[in-house]
């Protein structure tokens, strides 16, 4: 065996290790947890400009307010509570991970962490309806 065999070896291993990592539900609820946190943030400097501008009177908060009732907003709204609700079982889970002594497998905590989501949606949805 070469030299240069040798370090062609270690990198292959490296790269199906990587894809066997990147499919394990932990990673899958890391980037769960990562994306949405990203998310959470790029709604915040909106809804500050939208807080914003009560400060012009209760004209332009009405007007701001008016704009938000519009239906596309209320899917967006539908979204903010599902990636909220997603982000807050993602960070018990890591909370739990890290203050509770556990050593069985985590691998089935996503099931609990999808359902914790979608109730949250269905029921966000069923008060916009309703």
């Amino acid at each position: 065996m070469s030299a240069t065999d040798m370090k062609a070896a270690p990198s292959q291993a490296m790269r199906r290790n990587d894809r066997r990592a990147r499919a394990h539900p932990g990673f899958i609820l890391a980037m769960a947890h990562r994306l949405s946190g990203l998310a959470l943030a790029a709604f915040l400097p909106i809804h500050f400009l939208t807080l914003g501008t009560a400060l012009q009177g209760a004209a332009a908060l009405d007007e701001s307010l008016r704009l938000i009732d519009m239906p596309v907003f209320k899917v967006g709204e539908w979204a903010l509570v599902m990636l909220l609700a997603v982000h807050a079982a993602c960070g018990l889970r890591l909370l739990v991970i890290e203050f509770r002594p556990w050593s069985g497998p985590r691998k089935n905590w996503w099931t609990g962490i999808a359902a914790v989501g979608i109730a949250a949606g269905l029921a966000f949805a069923l008060a916009l309806l309703g």
